[in-house]
């Protein structure tokens, strides 16, 4: 499932990452790499705040579409 539908604060692990390549490498810059955890922390207007490898990230809904858990 995408990860702007994972509930909050349970803990997902990546299991894929869509979208261009631009995107892709973005994603994988910010720390979503397939295996990693990712748990959401809040969803503010469809936006989410996610925390991974320690560190929290805001992405937009189109960006966590991108992402399966």
């Amino acid at each position: 499932m995408p990860l702007n539908f994972a509930n909050v604060g349970e803990v997902n692990i990546i299991k894929r990452v869509g979208g261009t390549p631009d995107m892709k490498k973005h994603l994988e810059d910010m720390g979503f790499v397939v295996g990693g955890a990712v748990t959401v922390i809040n969803t503010i207007g469809g936006n989410v705040i996610v925390n991974v490898k320690e560190v929290r990230v805001a992405i937009s809904r189109e960006m966590a579409q991108k992402i399966m858990v």
